[in-house]
């Protein structure tokens, strides 16, 4: 089997793609993550998604990569990781009644051939009305800083919506399965 690379750090995407049960190795990508101007959100995480993925070639010149990318959107408007309580509790009022759509850029890159397959994959999350007792209880308890939007679906973030929209719900923590099973499949590794 081509060896399979996870170009990334995130210990979140790492955990789902064992799910798959494939032997994989992981890579950090350096990439610049800055919007481009102009950019859609869409066109951003896909741009990403791609340049993480290319970006481990030269260290795994015979391996089929996985790049991912993700951002959280009101709008156009995109939320990045928090990074401090200060920023998460903005973060979280802003989302309090709303929906807020999580793409996940997803790359699937064949350093062997140079043929990348590209998607972007969405998900939606309706938030419930948040006090502000319920954002703080939140953030002590989880303090989820190092996630786009400021919440854990995984954890006790669960508690912070009224319903979920989407396909896959692995699309919400950062590496959609679904659509990764699938293009494994193109090229010709199989999942089960």
């Amino acid at each position: 089997m081509q060896p399979l690379v996870l170009a990334s750090t995130s210990p979140y995407r790492k955990e789902l793609l064992q799910r798959l049960g494939l032997q994989f190795q992981t890579a950090a990508p350096n990439v610049d993550e800055t919007r481009l101007s102009d950019e859609t959100p869409e066109q951003l995480v896909r741009r990403l998604a791609e340049e993480k993925a290319r970006a481990v070639v030269k260290q795994f010149p015979d391996a089929l990569i996985i790049g991912s990318d993700q951002v959280a959107v009101i709008g156009e408007e995109i939320l990045t990781k928090p990074g401090t309580h200060e920023n998460a509790v903005i973060q979280l009022q802003h989302c309090s009644g709303q929906s807020v759509t999580f793409l996940t850029g997803l790359c699937l890159f064949n350093a062997r051939t140079g043929k990348a397959q590209i998607e972007a994959v969405p998900f939606r999350v309706h938030f419930r009305p948040l006090n502000s007792a319920q954002i703080e209880n939140y953030l002590r308890r989880e303090q989820p800083y190092n996630c786009a939007g400021s919440f854990k679906s995984e954890g006790l973030g669960i508690a912070l919506f009224d319903r979920l929209e989407g396909d896959d719900p692995a699309t919400l923590i950062g590496l959609p399965l679904i659509r990764l099973t699938r293009m494994l499949e193109q090229e010709g590794i199989r999942v089960i």
